[in-house]
C-alpha cells in the first residue's frame, strides 16, 4: 500500500490550513465491532481523524441494521455498504454514490461440507445452501440465475436457508453449504474442528462472479452540501492510512478492535488472524475500480426475470473525485 504514504501526506496541509472547529462526520459499518473495520477503528485510536480535523463517530452495524436504511434515515454521512445492495437501493431511489472502495477483493464464499457430496455447482441442485440476507444475498443469487438453477426448492432447484450470521447450519448438517467470508465464517469452521481437507470450498472472487464489498458511500446531496467534499476527502485519506497500519500492524490492530469492542464477544487470536485476511483483500489506493464495477453490475444485471438490477446505474454510482483528492 505503498500510494497511500504520498497521498496521506496532504492530511497535515489540510489540517493545518483550517482554522475552524473540527468537521463531524458520522460512519454506520456494516456489521459488529472487528477486524473487516480495523482501519477506521485505527485511524481513529491513532489520531488519523483528529490529524485531518475530523471528529468521526463509527457506529457497528449487526443483523437487524441496514446501512441502507441508516443513511436514508439520516442516521450516518458515510456508510460500508457491499455494492449489490448499494445498486439495488440507487435504483429504489436511494441516491448513493460510490466514494472509495478499500476492499478490491471479494471474501466471500460459499462453504461446503465434502461428505456432502457436492464436488461442484453441478451438483447443487437438490441441495440446501445457507444463504446471508440483508443485502448480502445478492452475490448468491445473481450466481444462481447465472447457473440457471431455481431457488424455490425441488429437485432441479436449491433450498435457501436463511442463515443466521453463524455456522450453525453446517456444524449442524442442516445445509450442504453455507455462506461465509475468507477471513471471519471459515475460521470458525475450522475451529469447530472441521479440517479444511473435510472441505469444499466456491471463492466468488475465484469463479468471477464477485462483487464488490465494504465501499464507502454517500448521499448525492451530501457531496453537494458546502464543504463536504473537503471533509470527505480528508476522512477518505485518514481512512486509508488508518487501513496501511492496520494491515502493517495486526496484532495492534487487533487490539484496538478489541478495545472498542463493547461487547466483549471478540477473541484476540480470531481479531488477529481476522486482519491478517483482510489485509488480503485491500486496496492500494482505494480508489474504485472501473473493471471491477463493470464486473459487478454484469453479475447483478444476469438474474434472469429477477435480476438485482434491471438497468445499469450510471456514472452517477461512482466517482473518483474523492480519492483522487485523497490519495493523488
Amino acid at each position: 500500500m505503498k500510494t497511500i504514504l504520498a497521498g496521506t501526506a496532504i492530511l497535515g496541509a489540510l489540517a493545518f490550513g483550517s482554522a475552524q472547529a473540527a468537521d463531524e462526520l458520522t460512519l454506520q459499518l456494516k456489521w459488529v465491532t472487528q477486524a473487516q473495520f480495523a482501519g477506521y477503528y485505527v485511524a481513529q485510536d491513532k489520531g488519523f481523524y483528529e490529524e485531518a480535523d475530523l471528529d468521526v463517530t463509527i457506529k457497528p452495524g449487526g443483523p437487524d441494521i441496514a446501512p441502507t436504511q441508516v443513511i436514508a434515515g439520516g442516521g450516518a454521512d458515510v456508510v460500508v455498504e457491499w455494492m449489490p445492495a448499494a445498486l439495488a437501493a440507487r435504483e429504489r431511489g436511494l441516491p448513493l454514490v460510490n466514494i472509495a472502495q478499500p476492499f478490491e477483493r471479494s471474501g466471500m464464499m460459499l462453504t461446503c461440507l465434502a461428505e456432502s457430496g457436492v464436488t461442484g455447482p453441478e451438483d447443487f441442485p437438490g441441495r440446501t445452501l445457507g444463504v446471508w440476507f440483508f443485502g448480502n444475498e445478492y452475490p448468491f443469487l445473481s450466481w444462481m440465475s447465472q447457473l440457471d438453477i431455481p431457488t424455490e426448492g425441488g429437485d432441479d432447484g436449491v433450498t435457501v436457508l436463511k442463515q443466521g450470521f453463524n455456522v450453525d447450519p453446517l456444524l449442524q448438517k442442516q445445509a450442504d453449504c453455507i455462506s461465509t467470508m475468507t477471513y471471519n465464517e471459515y475460521w470458525q469452521v475450522i475451529d469447530a474442528g472441521i479440517t479444511p481437507e473435510q472441505l469444499v470450498l466456491f471463492n466468488y472472487s475465484d469463479l468471477g462472479v464477485a462483487t464488490l464489498e465494504d465501499g464507502l458511500y454517500v448521499l448525492e446531496s451530501t457531496l453537494e452540501e458546502p464543504g463536504m467534499t473537503d471533509a470527505l476527502t480528508r476522512f477518505v485519506a485518514a481512512s486509508m492510512k488508518g487501513w496501511e497500519y492496520a494491515a502493517a500492524n495486526p496484532e495492534e490492530a487487533a487490539e484496538i478492535i478489541l478495545e472498542n469492542d463493547a461487547t466483549g464477544a471478540q477473541t484476540m487470536d480470531h481479531q488477529v488472524r481476522m486482519m491478517e485476511e483482510v489485509g488480503k483483500l485491500l486496496s492500494d489506493s482505494g480508489a474504485l475500480d472501473p473493471a471491477a464495477y463493470e464486473t459487478t453490475v454484469s453479475s447483478l444485471l444476469s438474474g434472469g426475470s429477477d435480476p438485482v438490477i434491471s438497468k445499469d446505474p450510471g456514472a452517477g454510482a461512482w466517482t473518483h473525485d474523492i480519492t483522487d483528492a485523497a490519495l493523488n
